[in-house]
């Protein structure tokens, strides 16, 4: 039995991941989704950190965390303290030594990137999309619908002005997992940036920007043949 640590994105709580742990709890295994500090102007990515550890407590047989979004700055700090087996980077934000989240937007061209996946899709520039249409397209109605009416969340400032910690990517092996169909972090950008800054070709799937809410099954088949492959 192994256990899956599950870290959220920013200006959400950790409900989203409810159809993937189901499915990882009928294969057998524990799983821990802490909710982070999201709307803690005092806290930063050391006590998002802290929440992960705090959560993980004397756990310490075949750690399995899956990092999503914004959860990549946070997850390779978890593995700096703890010893985990596997680090899954689910679409999720790679850092750099020294670059504050709020930078990375920048460095990576997050900007240019983004204006050109939408102008694929007949997007106007300056056009604001509605979070179903942008970050949950390929999620189930109801579904989508549960998670805008409960479970957005204020999103601090203090985060994304800190430079990430670490000097160096943690010795864990690691995986990165594309959401291929993703509006949000569109897969060309996030296979440069994956492949730049890890240095290895990313896995794709289908799904918009929160696989585990359209395709929990999937997602669980991966996860699992990544952890048996270790």
């Amino acid at each position: 039995m192994a256990t899956y640590v599950l870290i959220h994105a920013a200006a959400v709580d950790a409900w989203y991941w409810g159809p993937l742990a189901a499915e990882l709890r009928g294969r057998g295994h524990e799983v821990v989704a802490p909710d982070l500090p999201c709307e803690d102007e005092s806290a930063g990515l050391a006590e998002y950190a802290d929440a992960v550890v705090a959560a993980i407590g004397e756990r310490r047989r075949e750690l399995v965390l899956v990092a999503h979004s914004f959860g990549g700055f946070t997850g390779p700090l978890v593995c700096d303290r703890v010893p985990v087996d596997l680090l899954v980077m689910l679409q999720a934000q790679v850092p750099a030594p020294g670059e504050s989240p709020g930078e990375w937007w920048g460095n990576t061209g997050y900007g240019a990137a983004r204006q050109e996946a939408d102008r694929r899709r007949g997007v106007a520039e300056g056009v604001e999309e509605d979070v179903r249409t942008l970050v949950l397209h390929d999620t189930p109605a109801s579904l989508a619908a549960e998670f805008v009416a409960g479970h957005q969340r204020v999103q601090s400032a203090a985060p994304f002005g800190s430079p990430w910690p670490l000097a160096a990517w943690p010795e864990v092996q690691t995986r990165a997992l594309l959401a291929r169909d993703d509006r949000f972090f569109p897969a060309e950008l996030m296979r440069r940036v994956v492949a730049e800054r890890l240095g290895f070709r990313p896995d794709e799937m289908p799904g918009d920007h929160c696989p585990m809410l359209g395709h929990p099954k999937d997602l669980a088949d991966r996860l699992e043949a990544y952890r048996e492959g270790v």
